[in-house]
């Protein structure tokens, strides 16, 4: 909640209590006004002067104001009142895409396809430096971002060890979601896209949704080369309960170089760690702007502690007593 110009609220439901303060406003102006009333019945004017020859006057107003714009200091600290503050951030981001199809449940290479799929990706994490955006995608029949891009790396290594198979496979849609989640990533000051790659771990079998090389095309127009690592031999099969044989679920090595070469990305069928640096060995650096907020409620907190050092000083100076 924006209250001032350039102040934002963190918690601005606590801005309430200002209601008690009005509340002691509107008692102090009742208590005046009965002051007032109190001091036209005492007709002896001559001898209320000799009594009280140096009334304060308006002054005596000073340390309840103060008292009171304190009150207002120390309500809106409570709020935690935020300012707007551009915070430098690394563009650079790498997209994880793995198949969670039933067929990475093969177990032609070992322990299965999408366990060293798994695998591979947190030896990836370890290699990619902390600076750089990672983010997840996973896919079967349909593609969801699991991690949204950020430098929170063990965050991406935690949802990796959750992931669950699922039917069907769709590789274009991991690549458009994939494409979705660098976009949320900001732009630089001259509106450029950050630097950004996409590893796509999978067994090469697209069975429902949109078309790879429509989902390539889309990749190259958005400067965003793939890295596709296939998992699995020509030999893989899978066992399903509602049928009474092993189904065969070859690799299909052939779809995955294509959407690499068509994106100006890489292919890998043995996946090391030195092939796997070169995924993003040249994805650059690129430093960009977000907005953040930055808690400023000891701005506030020594502004009603200086108003409640003004007060007592009034109330001392012309009454002889703290208020």
């Amino acid at each position: 909640m924006t209250f001032l110009p350039f102040v934002t609220f963190l918690n601005p439901e606590r801005l309430l209590g200002l209601l008690v303060l009005v509340g002691l406003a509107i008692a102090y102006v009742m208590v005046q006004f009965r002051s007032r009333e109190y001091a036209v019945r005492f007709t002896n004017l001559d001898l209320l002067d000799s009594i009280a020859p140096a009334r304060p006057g308006w002054r005596r107003h000073l340390p309840a104001i103060a008292f009171l714009l304190a009150g207002i200091a120390l309500v809106a600290a409570f709020a935690r009142p935020a300012r707007s503050v551009l915070v430098p951030r690394e563009r650079a981001t790498v997209i994880l895409a793995i198949d969670t199809s039933l067929s990475m449940d093969a177990q032609d290479v070992d322990p299965s396809r999408i366990g060293a799929a798994k695998a591979a990706a947190s030896s990836f994490l370890d290699l990619v430096p902390p600076s750089v955006n990672v983010g997840l995608v996973s896919f079967n029949g349909i593609a969801t971002v699991r991690v949204a891009p950020t430098h929170d790396h063990a965050q991406v290594a935690r949802a990796i060890n959750q992931l669950e198979l699922g039917e069907s496979t769709a590789i274009g849609e991991a690549i458009f979601a994939s494409l979705g989640a660098i976009a949320t990533v900001p732009p630089d000051a001259e509106g450029t896209p950050p630097p950004a790659r996409i590893v796509l771990m999978s067994d090469g079998e697209t069975t429902v949704g949109r078309d790879d090389r429509l989902a390539a095309a889309a990749a190259l127009e958005a400067t965003v080369p793939v890295s596709t690592i296939a998992f699995g031999t020509e030999d893989g099969e899978i066992v399903i309960p509602q049928e009474p044989f092993p189904v065969p679920v070859p690799v299909n090595p052939a779809a995955l170089s294509s959407i690499a070469d068509a994106t100006n990305g890489s292919f890998f069928e043995a996946p090391t760690a030195e092939r796997l640096s070169e995924v993003y060995a040249d994805i650059g650096s690129s430093i960009g702007f977000e907005e953040d907020f930055a808690e400023i409620s000891s701005w506030f907190v020594g502004a009603g502690l200086l108003l409640l050092a003004l007060a007592a000083l009034f109330s001392l100076f012309w009454f002889s007593r703290l208020p």
